[in-house]
């Protein structure tokens, strides 16, 4: 087993609010459990054999101070009553040899489920093209869906997703990522 893969992968999600944008992502994080850790932001490869964890059991893994590789999506603002989403998405492969593809996706206006099912949608169509399974963006999820358990190739599809609406003229920040254990 090659050590620079991850084994594992939570997600989490979180939301903060302060006068200060800075402070307010770092709230954020916070919330989400990840603060004491050095973030690397990568791109979009869920491993293969990679196995998914809880919440829980992710961050009892993480060690203060570590450099920790996630896939985040963040979302900020100060105008009040803004709405804010941010979003990963993940689509799995049926082959588990196979590497599947996480998605990050933010957004001003969408509610928590329509940025989490666009999340979904971008990793789905990903994968769906390094798989060879026609893919029509403009088609429902609904289609799309039944396209993916026809071809047998995309077992499974999921979100995690964290919207809020800016309740004061001070900064607020939404974060949701895809944290990898190694």
């Amino acid at each position: 087993m090659n050590p620079s893969v991850p084994r594992k992968m939570f997600f989490t999600k979180g939301v903060g609010t302060h006068k200060e944008e800075l402070h307010s992502f770092e709230l954020a994080l916070r919330d989400a459990g990840i603060e004491k850790c050095n973030l690397v932001q990568v791109s979009s490869i869920f491993p293969p054999g990679c196995k998914m964890i809880s919440k829980t059991q992710g961050l009892k893994e993480l060690q203060a101070g570590s450099i920790t590789y996630c896939v985040m999506s963040r979302c900020c603002s100060q105008e009040p009553r803004r709405l804010l989403a941010a979003s990963v998405g993940l689509a799995i492969p049926a082959d588990k040899k196979t590497y599947g593809y996480i998605s990050e996706y933010h957004s001003f206006g969408k509610t928590e489920k329509e940025a989490g099912d666009y999340a979904e949608d971008l990793a789905a169509a990903m994968l769906a093209s390094t798989l060879g399974i026609d893919f029509n963006i403009d088609e429902s999820w609904d289609e799309k869906k039944e396209i993916f358990k026809i071809s047998g190739k995309i077992v499974s599809t999921r979100n995690v997703t964290q919207s809020t609406i800016v309740k004061n003229n001070w900064f607020t920040t939404v974060v949701a990522a895809a944290v990898f254990i190694f």
